[in-house]
């Protein structure tokens, strides 16, 4: 069926192209929200928000300020980390009762290092329909500016705040080919550049991509180890949320690994363990870890 729209934005001639499409009831409409630069909402999202009968949203202040923008009122339903579980029930109590729900995030796309993979999984469970308006996404924007040339991309989203279980992640990820995708708190973010160094090397492409879409968006790509240098340059740096890519792991160097081998073997022989893997480090250029883990395998066989 088609659904007429009452508010201010219905007027736009373009708007007509969406008003004819149909929006069934008893549907979850997952929308994604500017995540900075309010211009960036789609005419689909516009719409649809202007024709449920009510928005589930991560913050309803903040959702409350950009639907304002355009002039659109709908009751708002608090739908965020703390209580989706509880929230989820209660939208498909509503979704049952045929009504359209749209569920948002404060900003960007819903259930992607924010809540609301646990509502929409919930939701088809019960066995309704889902319906994805796509949009504004940190992740993708970020490396469409990267350039960074890689087909492939491992989205890890937020590393945990403690150092051992950060360490933990990094390590098991500095083989991945594939671009990494961070997102990364501002006041960790010295941190943050420290940990990829020493999980990856200093030669590593980073791109460090803050506040992106808003009024000092900033990008910038350098190798590793110029990373903690250029964000101590600028206090400015130390704020906003931040988009981190490291680039994947180059092309295995199997001369390079044998001749590695070689010499923490002839380390191993005269050396501790640890003493071995770090002067071998230094010699070959190659990082300390791995070769401390490789002397640990060598030793036990």
């Amino acid at each position: 069926m088609t659904v007429q729209d009452s508010s201010p934005i219905a007027n736009l001639p373009i708007m007509g192209e969406a008003a004819h499409q149909t929006y069934p009831s008893a549907t979850l409409y997952v929308v994604a929200t500017p995540i900075g630069n309010v211009t960036d909402i789609s005419l689909r999202a516009l719409h649809v928000l202007s024709l449920v009968d009510a928005v589930a949203c991560e913050d309803t202040r903040n959702t409350a300020q950009l639907m304002n923008r355009f002039g659109i009122s709908k009751p708002l339903l608090a739908a965020h980390m703390h209580n989706e579980r509880e929230a989820a029930q209660m939208l498909i109590a509503r979704l049952q009762a045929g009504e359209r729900i749209a569920l948002v995030s404060d900003a960007g796309t819903p259930a992607v290092s924010d809540p609301g993979a646990r509502i929409v999984d919930a939701v088809r469970k019960a066995g309704l329909n889902v319906v994805p308006l796509p949009g504004a996404s940190a992740a993708v924007t970020a490396i469409s500016a990267s350039g960074l040339v890689n087909d492939e991309f491992h989205f890890v989203g937020f590393l945990p705040a403690k150092a051992k279980q950060r360490e933990s992640v990094l390590q098991s990820l500095a083989a991945a080919k594939p671009i990494l995708v961070f997102y990364e708190a501002p006041h960790r973010i010295l941190e943050c550049a420290a940990a990829l160094k020493e999980a990856f090397g200093p030669e590593r492409q980073v791109v460090f991509a803050r506040e992106l879409t808003k009024l000092f968006e900033e990008i910038h790509r350098c190798p590793l180890a110029d990373a903690e240098a250029w964000l101590r340059a600028d206090a400015h740096r130390e704020k906003g949320e931040y988009v981190v890519l490291v680039d994947g792991a180059p092309a295995a160097d199997e001369e390079g690994d044998a001749e590695a081998e070689r010499v923490l073997g002839i380390l191993l022989a005269e050396l501790p363990l640890k003493q071995a893997a770090g002067l071998a480090a230094q010699i070959t250029g190659r990082k300390k870890n791995a070769l401390y883990d490789r002397a640990l395998q060598l030793k036990n066989a």
